[in-house]
């Protein structure tokens, strides 16, 4: 493997002025991505709140560019092997992906 490009990020653990313990990624001083709250009752805080009851170590963060919202978010979740196909079932609504082979990569150094 060779590196193209590399930045630097900073992972910080934020807390809101209500109390919430949110992650934030920063990219750099005009550019960050903040979790989405889920103590939140608003559309996404609630699906947030959901998806981590059955995933607790899925992650939403809201974009925000030049000190604005820019309506994109970053989405990941981290799974024990044994975890993977039940959520990737949950979330395709499909097992099709099933019937091809679990080739294992060996990652280039």
């Amino acid at each position: 493997m060779e590196t193209i490009k590399e930045w630097d990020i900073k992972f910080e653990l934020v807390k809101t002025k209500k109390g919430a313990l949110l992650h934030k990624i920063t990219i750099n001083d005009n550019h960050f991505f903040l979790e989405q709250n889920p103590l939140k009752d608003s559309k996404y805080g609630v699906a947030y709140r959901k998806l981590k009851n059955m995933y607790p170590e899925f992650y939403m963060f809201w974009e925000i560019k030049n000190n604005k919202y820019t309506g994109r978010l970053l989405t990941g979740v981290i799974l024990e092997k044994s975890d993977i196909d039940a959520f990737l079932s949950d979330i395709l609504k499909d097992e099709n992906y099933k019937t091809f082979e679990d080739v294992k990569e060996e990652i280039e150094k």
